[in-house]
């Protein structure tokens, strides 16, 4: 790793005053800054927190592709990581960045000793628990598609071709039973219509942000996850028709089987399993 001359000599003292900083980028740009010294540091323009109550695990590094991680976990704060914000999917993906520098002398500089990316972040109990990736986690996406009966392309991707725009349909909430289930009594497409399509908040405490529908049914809509803010009667919202991926839906719903992505009538393991004397039509 590359460091100051100055920083080295430090290092190679028998006494160190040495902090772990961590810098977070999330996607909308926020850049937070986070210390397990006991006091704030101001370093390169971001100032890192003293008071978020970091702790990190051991970092695993290896010496082939293997991805390496580690994890941290912390205490929700309301001033540093509030947990409406994790559940609003803030953090998801977020880059991180782990480095150790001297608070006694920062103009030394700083060790590296990670970047990488956010992967799960769980909560428990007013803690979080977050999984840090390193950069060859990027190495181990998988490429090209295996086949499937199912379609692999994303309603209304490139791949799809369907328009959203005449799939997609405005209302407000007439009631409301809890952050994951509301009614709009407007509503008048048939059950099931939206399934697997996506809500996006257009006003109210959660404008902006989105969750998958898991049913619909007689204009109450179930979410997939609860919403991170309260959704009040009122709140507009725009809904997005669903797709299960299967070629019936495809043709009946969005008259789009050229752009089928699957191989529905391809055999599955259930009919290579088979043995003689399982079927009457052989």
């Amino acid at each position: 790793k590359s460091i100051s001359a100055a920083l080295q000599g430090h290092l190679a003292g028998e006494v160190t005053t040495l902090a772990t900083c961590w810098k977070l980028t999330r996607t909308d740009s926020t850049v937070l800054g986070f210390t397990d010294h006991t006091e704030h540091l101001l370093f390169e323009s971001v100032n890192y927190l003293a008071s978020a109550g970091f702790t990190p695990s051991a970092v695993h590094t290896s010496a082939d592709l293997a991805v390496d991680n580690l994890e941290l976990e912390g205490v929700l704060d309301a001033d540093a990581i509030a947990e409406e914000d994790v559940m609003a999917g803030l953090y998801d993906f977020a880059e991180i960045e782990i480095f150790m520098v001297n608070y006694a002398d920062l103009s030394q500089g700083a060790l590296k000793l990670r970047r990488g990316n956010l992967g799960e972040v769980t909560l428990k109990g007013g803690q979080f628990v977050a999984e840090v990736r390193g950069l060859a986690q990027r190495l181990s996406q998988t490429l090209g598609a295996l086949y499937s009966p199912l379609c692999r392309a994303k309603l209304g991707d490139g791949r799809c071709g369907v328009d959203m725009g005449s799939h997609t349909e405005t209302g407000s909430v007439t009631s409301v039973t809890s952050n994951q289930i509301f009614v709009d009594t407007a509503r008048t497409e048939a059950d099931g219509y939206f399934d697997f399509g996506k809500v996006t908040f257009t006003s109210g405490d959660n404008e902006g942000l989105s969750m998958e529908v898991k049913q619909f049914s007689s204009g109450r809509i179930t979410l997939v996850l609860p919403m991170p803010y309260a959704i009040g009667i009122g709140d507009d919202y725009s809904i997005e028709a669903g797709c299960d991926k299967t070629l019936g839906t495809c043709i009946g719903r969005f008259s789009n089987a050229v752009n089928f992505r699957g191989e529905p009538h391809v055999p599955g393991i259930d009919r290579m399993l088979e043995t003689a004397g399982t079927r009457s039509e052989w």
